[in-house]
């Protein structure tokens, strides 16, 4: 592999994380950063103290070579040596050729604009087309008319495809939302959930088992992720023995760089692999984002679909236990503004093992939010959690939610009943609270946050006319108030009351001490409050 850098994004974060990996693993690449001294109108010394290749030498296994890249023929000697060492010894390499800027950065940015006359001399002069010029006029029978002619053949043969490109027709805006995704395999559900004979599971161990039964069924499966490796398997226990079965090749602990671990998966799908991968909170998720809605998100879509990426994202959310300001975080919300990825929140243990099973048969990026309260069911009141484990052929698509508690016919005709939007440890709430109006209260469990089920969201909130929308996020401008106001313009002709949402307090942080913790965060009796001043209205 051949990873072209300039100078300037060597300084970034994720590129230490990806050399770091790179020496780590041994990986047979070579990074050809290309010096020039300049990050646009950044100069070298306002912007660093050392070079790429100084740089370089801080990760120990990292072999480096010096060029100067406007001399062609060194320049072709030495990235004709580095191919065949790496490929040879099997180990990153990189290559820093020093080079001169010659261009504007943009028609918009002119180079004079910010480089003296001093600058931008000193830089022709190290133009590598006279250069190279200039030494194929020493060897023997070679002419410079002919070098000329050559030069103008490849001008015309420019301006021709210029030309082209120019005349070619401009597409069609019929076709400007094409291609977001690959199209899923997955349009139904199918297997059987619970089989005969089964005892239930908790979520924790439905996930575990779905892995492992992808794992066992396709090769190019990988999981890799903070303490998933052999010695912990995850501190949940949620990937427990599978790198003692699979080996430390396919199962196996990376450092805390979450921006490489979601990054990776892009050059996992460009070889073939399709990889599982996790970051331990959902608080943590945040230095992956870049990688994640940069690149991931859009491959498809700039691609044409040639090029989507294949992967699972898992990402322990939610608060449970005291775990604090940097363990109980929720960030549906966030996930919810990318586009190009599909987001999977379930809240029981057939659920999580369905969805993980089609998110890998997917084809695109999918994020798999897993409720740290809802892995053993330990809370009180989610002992629905814990199911009949389905069998290994079990499915369920993104986009179709599942409706966990109806109401009764004779309360709906009486206009007696309201419906209530959620998911996620939300299902729980919202079913205990439901238990002080029996029939009065039906339930749907969205499981995927998107695609979003608005067809089974619209017609029951229409069946109702009252709805409330339940998450556990700091509610102001979430996503669930975002999906109140979808089923206020969608179902505003059906509603006999404002659509209710409920969620925690607007706090910028879950607190650490349990009882401000509960004081921040929906929970059964609140809801129940709200449903009796909804009942009421």
């Amino acid at each position: 592999t051949i990873c072209s850098l300039g100078d300037g994004s060597v300084t970034e974060g994720e590129v230490s994380e990806a050399f770091q990996f790179a020496v780590l693993k041994k990986l047979p690449i070579i990074y050809l950063v290309q010096d020039n001294d300049w990050g646009i109108s950044v100069s070298s010394d306002e912007a660093r103290t050392m070079d790429a290749y100084e740089y370089a030498g801080g990760f120990k296994g990292m072999e480096r070579v010096r060029v100067n890249g406007s001399d062609f023929e060194a320049s072709y000697t030495v990235m004709q040596q580095t191919i065949e060492r790496v490929r040879k010894e099997r180990c990153p390499v990189l290559v820093h050729a020093k080079v001169p800027l010659l261009g504007h950065h943009t028609s918009g940015v002119r180079k004079e604009w910010y480089r003296t006359a001093e600058d931008l001399a000193k830089h022709s002069i190290d133009d590598p087309g006279p250069k190279l010029k200039q030494l194929l006029l020493t060897i023997k029978d070679i002419k410079e008319s002919e070098l000329d002619a050559i030069e103008e053949e490849e001008k015309i043969y420019v301006q021709a495809e210029f030309d082209l490109a120019v005349a070619a027709a401009e597409p069609d805006p019929a076709t400007v939302a094409d291609h977001v995704y690959t199209p899923t395999p997955v349009t139904e559900e199918r297997g059987v959930r619970h089989p005969e004979g089964r005892e239930k599971v908790v979520m924790v161990d439905a996930a575990l088992h779905a892995v492992e039964e992808i794992l066992q069924d396709y090769p190019e499966a990988l999981f890799y992720g903070q303490d998933v490796g052999k010695r912990l398997g995850g501190v949940f226990r949620e990937a427990a023995t599978l790198a003692d079965k699979f080996g430390d090749d396919r199962v196996f602990n990376m450092a805390i760089q979450e921006a490489y671990i979601v990054g990776s998966t892009i050059g996992m799908n460009a070889v073939g692999l399709k990889p599982i991968v996790e970051v331990q909170f959902a608080d943590y998720i945040y230095p992956g984002l870049n990688q994640l809605v940069t690149e991931i998100s859009k491959s498809c879509y700039l691609s044409c679909g040639k090029f989507p990426i294949s992967m699972i994202l898992r990402v322990p959310i939610g608060a449970y236990g005291g775990g604090g300001p940097y363990h109980s975080g929720s960030v549906e919300s966030t996930l919810a503004t990318i586009k190009g990825i599909k987001i999977a929140y379930p809240s029981n243990a057939a659920d999580i093992k369905g969805l993980m099973k089609a998110a890998f048969l997917d084809g695109n990026p999918v994020v798999m939010l897993e409720h740290k309260g809802l892995y053993w069911s330990k809370v009180p009141g989610t002992e629905e959690a814990k199911t009949i484990e389905p069998d290994r052929d079990y499915v369920i698509p993104f986009g179709k939610g599942k409706v966990v508690l109806e109401a009764s016919p004779e309360n709906i005709d009486n206009g007696e009943t309201i419906c209530i939007i959620t998911y996620g440890m939300g299902v729980y709430w919202a079913k205990n609270a439901s238990k002080a109006f029996p029939g009065n209260v039906e339930i749907i469990d969205l499981r995927t946050i998107y695609p979003l089920d608005e067809e089974l969201v619209f017609a029951t909130v229409k069946k109702h006319g009252k709805c409330i929308v339940l998450t556990e996020e700091q509610l102001r401008n979430s996503f669930c108030e975002a999906l109140a106001g979808r089923i206020a313009q969608n179902c505003f002709q059906y509603l006999d009351a404002p659509v209710q949402t409920i969620g925690a307090l607007d706090l910028p942080a879950v607190p650490m001490n349990m009882g401000l913790e509960a004081a921040m965060l929906p929970n059964a009796d609140k809801v129940a409050a709200r449903i009796a001043d909804l009942l009421r209205w």
